[in-house]
């Protein structure tokens, strides 16, 4: 079998499963509408790309290649008892829909490595050790180095054009059905001497970074035992080996249907 022919197998294979997906992720997975303004984004691995990930079962579920907080579903990787496993999972560790009732909502789809021991959102997953790896292509910046009132969207990715794999945290829901859901946020680390990273967000404010795992350390990180173990990973990936470029969004149309929240970036 041909390469090609096992990528048209492993998508129509996908797509036929994708039905299947409980219900609790109906509604999230298929949105269309490309969102118009600087989110909260990341444009996840391609279906046809995953032997970069050969520790991993390819996922078998439909996604977005562009995904935005909370209205989209991604693949992670994630230690299953004693094997790894490829699920799907909502981007931001504490939905939306699972907040209670009259909670001003919260966003989680960060989670900055100084507030791993503190905040009660990540407390527990750090502590449980419960890490992933979110498989990315590119994840987008915003960039005021040409208009310090007005952002640009900048993407980021590996110099090699290869996929990357950014460290996370998991939490698992129980839902109404008794199925079970997945959620994930991104670990950040503090940017302001990376040589690249250091060029996003508004001028003045702190720089940040996602964490991105070298290949060959992927089952290490999602082994980890301690957060002693866990915390050593949590570094600034090495600017030669990093790529940015302007990836400006294409220009606003009108409005058709409900605004979603804006997000300024990552970070």
């Amino acid at each position: 079998m041909t390469p090609k022919d096992k990528h048209d197998r492993y998508l129509l294979d996908a797509l036929a499963r994708a039905a299947a997906l409980p219900r609790y992720y109906q509604g999230v997975q298929f949105t269309t509408s490309r969102v118009r303004s600087m989110c909260t984004s990341y444009q996840t691995n391609e279906y046809d790309r995953f032997e970069a990930f050969s520790l991993f079962s390819p996922p078998t579920f439909e996604y977005q290649h562009e995904i935005f907080k909370d209205n989209y579903i991604a693949p992670i990787f994630r230690r299953e008892e004693d094997h790894f496993a490829t699920d799907p999972a909502t981007f931001a560790l504490i939905p939306r829909r699972k907040m209670k009732p009259n909670t001003k909502p919260f966003d989680t789809m960060n989670a900055r490595d100084d507030s791993l021991d503190v905040k009660p959102s990540f407390v527990g997953p750090w502590r449980s050790m419960q890490l992933c790896l979110i498989p990315c292509q590119w994840f987008y910046e915003p960039s005021y180095e040409k208009d310090p009132e007005r952002s640009e969207r900048w993407r980021i990715g590996m110099a090699d054009g290869g996929p990357l794999a950014i460290a996370g945290l998991w939490k698992s829901w129980n839902e109404a059905d008794g199925g079970r859901s997945f959620s994930f946020t991104m670990l950040t680390v503090n940017a302001d001497d990376h040589p690249l990273m250091k060029r996003f967000h508004k001028p003045g404010a702190e720089k940040r970074s996602v964490v991105i795992v070298p290949p060959d350390r992927y089952e290490e990180w999602l082994t980890c035992s301690s957060s002693e173990d866990a915390q050593s990973f949590l570094n600034l990936y090495p600017t030669e080996m990093m790529h940015a470029e302007p990836y400006p969004l294409p220009p606003r149309k009108r409005r058709t249907e409900p605004a979603i929240d804006d997000q300024s970036s990552l970070f």
